[in-house]
């Protein structure tokens, strides 16, 4: 049986290796290190891992090849995609990629990178849980997928396009779980312009972690939700329907839903 590990980290520059596995190695998690994804193949053969932290871009074979090769080889593990070359197309295609659960722009702190690392790990541990509910006289969901009919941004975001051009934008119920609980949230204002795979919104824990909210979709807000701002518990108990953040007008709905998973 394979060893199992906490983290794989992948990255040609040392000094990212060598920052995430001191971060991590301070909260008592088995971190290994790989330069470049061949490495880190080898690396899975012999180890499994909770988690993977991959650098986009690689030479030979970058992070979405990457996660192509894992999906030919059947290896599931959840991957969070990291870069310095942080352009929206970078984030909307690491969270909209299979087999990746998160993305994270570099540089980044040692506190914004200890959030993604445990909100991932509870992330891979959810949809694990969900896969096993699936199945024939097993428990309940673990968590509640998006209706139908609602475009979802990875794990993270969801948008639901409206009869009058309008749309309502929220977070998934999967993104609330993997935080753990939300005692507040920090919103965008009426008027201002949200771009897709930009920030939009941030839930901060009951421990005072932060997380940052994706964007699914760009557009002017029109409306915050009253009774988010006033309760974010709604927001956990009714992430789909009384729970939305934003209703926006939508600026260029046909060429972001296609970004967007259903």
């Amino acid at each position: 049986m394979k060893q199992l590990q906490d983290i794989l980290v992948i990255d040609d520059e040392p000094t990212v290796t060598q920052a995430v596995a001191k971060i991590c190695g301070a909260e008592g998690m088995l971190v290994t290190t790989a330069g470049e994804a061949f490495e880190a193949l080898k690396k899975l053969e012999e180890c499994k891992f909770r988690l993977i932290l991959c650098d986009i871009m690689m030479p030979e074979l970058n992070g979405f090849q990457f996660l192509e090769e894992l999906a030919h080889r059947g290896i599931r593990t959840p991957v969070v995609m990291m870069t310095g070359y942080s352009t929206v197309e970078n984030a909307v295609r690491s969270l909209t990629a299979t087999g990746a659960v998160d993305y994270i722009p570099k540089p980044f702190t040692a506190d914004e990178l200890l959030t993604v690392i445990q909100r991932s790990l509870r992330c891979g541990k959810l949809l694990d849980e969900a896969e096993s509910a699936s199945l024939p006289r097993s428990g309940a969901m673990s968590y509640v997928p998006c209706p139908v009919n609602y475009y979802r941004l990875g794990y993270v975001s969801w948008a639901l396009m409206e009869d009058k051009g309008t749309a309502k934008i929220g977070v998934t119920d999967l993104f609330l779980r993997a935080a753990e609980g939300i005692n507040e949230f920090e919103f965008a204002q009426p008027g201002e312009d949200l771009l897709q795979g930009v920030p939009c919104a941030e839930a901060i824990s009951p421990d005072g972690s932060k997380h940052i909210i994706m964007c699914p979709l760009s557009g002017r807000v029109l409306e915050v939700n009253a009774g988010a701002q006033s309760n974010p518990s709604l927001v956990e108990r009714d992430p789909y329907f009384r729970g939305w953040l934003y209703r926006i007008l939508p600026s260029n709905p046909a060429s972001d839903l296609q970004w967007l998973s259903l």
